[in-house]
C-alpha cells in the first residue's frame, strides 16, 4: 500500500525526464517521459519501511532517508534529483500540484509561528546550532571574506570570491558611506562585511552576533589587520544593542543574512530597534532571503536540522512590520537566481572536500549538508525564493533623488581597489587542514 501512495505522488510530480524507482523486492516503477535536456534518474530504495514515510512526508522523509543511506540516487547525485523534481514543478507553473487544505495550512502556520518566537535564550541556542559548528567546515567552502550569504553575480563574473566582493560593494554603494561614519552591522558573521566597509570607505563599524565562534574569529581578524580600534564586535542580541560609544546613534545600519533568524513575531521589534539606533539622516540596508509567495512556514527539514527558529519572510509582512516604525522604504531590489549560483558553488566545493568533511563530522552529516545545499539552491532556481535588498531612511532627504549614485559608488570602489597596493584578505585556514 505504501508504494502505491508514493506512486500516486510521483505520477503527479514527474512529467519531464524519467525516474525509475527500485524497490527492495526488485520491482521497478517508471515515471515521466524521456525528453532532450532532461535527465534519466533512478531512486533505489534500500529499506521497505521508508516507502510510506516518503509518501506521507516527501520533504523531510527524503532528506532523512538520504542522510541515513536508506535511499540512493542513480544516474546523478542528490543535487540532480532535487533539481529534477523542482524543474518538474517550477514556481512559475500555474496552480499548485497538491494544494493543502485550509486546516493543514493553518496548523502548519501556527506551528511555524510558535517556533519563531525566538526569545533571547532561544535565539542564542538557534544561532549556536548552525553557526557554532566546527570552524573547519566553513573554511572548506566559503570565500576569502567568509561571506555566508548570497553573492552578487555581475555580468562576466564566474568566481565566488569576486562575486562576494561585488555583493559587499553593492551594499556599500547603497549605504552612501563617508569616512568617519559609524556603522552598525547586525548579524556580522565572521566580520568580513564590517572589515570590507572599513577598508573601502574608512568608516567605523561595530558588528554584533550571537555566535561565540564568529565573535572570536572576527575579533582575531580585526586584530590581524590592525584595525581593532575601528572595527569592533560584540556578542549581543540585536534587541540589546546600545547606541554608539558616546551615546549617539549610528549613521548607517547594515544587516545581511540575519533577518531570517528574527522570526515573524519579532519583526516589529526589530524595526523599532533599528529606528531608535539610526541617526535622523541615517540609511539602513537590509539584505535577506525572501519568498515570492505570501507569508508561509519553514519547511520541516530546514526547521529540524538546519535553522531551528528560522523563517524566510514575504515582502508583504516585512514591509508591513517596518511601516509603523517611521522607517521610509527608499529602495527595493529583488535578486533572483543570484543565491542559486552561490549555493551551487558551495555545493561543488563541499563535494570536492567530502573526505575532510567526513573526517570532521561523519558520512551522515555530509549527506545532510549536501541535501540542505541542494534543496536551497533549487529553491532559488525553480522554487519561490529570492533575495530582498531593502533600503530604509528616516528622512526622505538622506540620499540622492535618483539611483545613479549606486553605480557611481560601485565604480569608485572598483577603481580604488585596482590602484590599491594592499593585499587582498586571506581566509585564516585551520591548521588541521
Amino acid at each position: 500500500m505504501s508504494m502505491h501512495l508514493l506512486d500516486r505522488t510521483l505520477k503527479r510530480l514527474v512529467r519531464h525526464g524519467t525516474l525509475t524507482v527500485h524497490e527492495p523486492s526488485g520491482r521497478t516503477w517508471h515515471y515521466g517521459v524521456a525528453q532532450p535536456g532532461w535527465p534519466d534518474l533512478g531512486l533505489r530504495i534500500n529499506d521497505t519501511k521508508v516507502t510510506r514515510f516518503l509518501a506521507l512526508h516527501p520533504r523531510i522523509g527524503m532528506g532523512e532517508a538520504f542522510m541515513d543511506g536508506r535511499v540512493e540516487i542513480e544516474g546523478g547525485d542528490i543535487m540532480d534529483f532535487i533539481r529534477f523534481i523542482r524543474r518538474n514543478t517550477p514556481w512559475e507553473q500555474p496552480g499548485d500540484i497538491d494544494p493543502p487544505g485550509w486546516l493543514h495550512r493553518t496548523t502548519k502556520l501556527i506551528a511555524s509561528r510558535l517556533d519563531q518566537f525566538n526569545g533571547r535564550n532561544a535565539a542564542r541556542a538557534h544561532v549556536a546550532h548552525h553557526y557554532d559548528l566546527d570552524d573547519r567546515l566553513y573554511d572548506l567552502f566559503l570565500d576569502a571574506n567568509r561571506q555566508y550569504s548570497c553573492a552578487y553575480w555581475e555580468d562576466g563574473v564566474t568566481d565566488l570570491d569576486t562575486a562576494q566582493i561585488a555583493k559587499m560593494d553593492h551594499i556599500a554603494a547603497k549605504l552612501q558611506l563617508e569616512p568617519g561614519m559609524r556603522v552598525l552591522d547586525i548579524g556580522c558573521g565572521w566580520g568580513g562585511m564590517a572589515l570590507h566597509l572599513h577598508r573601502i570607505a574608512g568608516v567605523e563599524v561595530h558588528g554584533v552576533t550571537l555566535s561565540k565562534e564568529q565573535i572570536t574569529y572576527a575579533k582575531a581578524w580585526a586584530s590581524r589587520e590592525g584595525v581593532a580600534d575601528k572595527v569592533t564586535f560584540g556578542l549581543t542580541d540585536y534587541r540589546d544593542v546600545p547606541g554608539t560609544q558616546d551615546g549617539g546613534r549610528f549613521d548607517r545600519i547594515v544587516s545581511v543574512g540575519m533577518f531570517e533568524h528574527v522570526g515573524a513575531p519579532n519583526f516589529g521589534a526589530f524595526f523599532a530597534k533599528c529606528h531608535d539606533l539610526l541617526a535622523d539622516d541615517g540609511v539602513m540596508l537590509l539584505h535577506t532571503i525572501g519568498r515570492a509567495d505570501p507569508p508561509g512556514a519553514t519547511d520541516d527539514f530546514t526547521r529540524k536540522y538546519i535553522f531551528p527558529g528560522g523563517y524566510i519572510p514575504a515582502l508583504s509582512e516585512t514591509v508591513a512590520a517596518s511601516e509603523p516604525n517611521k522607517l521610509m522604504l527608499s529602495d527595493v531590489e529583488i535578486l533572483r537566481v543570484h543565491y542559486a549560483k552561490t549555493l551551487l558553488e558551495w555545493y561543488r566545493r563541499c563535494v570536492a572536500q567530502k573526505r575532510r568533511i567526513v573526517e570532521v563530522y561523519d558520512e551522515r552529516f555530509y549527506r545532510m549538508w549536501l541535501f540542505y545545499l541542494a534543496g536551497a539552491a533549487t529553491a532559488f532556481e525553480d522554487g519561490g525564493l529570492v533575495n530582498f535588498q531593502l533600503q530604509y531612511v528616516r528622512s526622505r532627504w538622506a540620499l540622492p533623488l535618483t539611483r545613479d549614485y549606486i553605480a557611481a559608488n560601485e565604480a569608485g570602489f572598483r577603481t580604488a581597489r585596482q590602484h590599491s597596493a594592499g593585499p587582498a584578505p586571506v581566509l585564516e585556514r585551520s591548521a588541521t587542514f
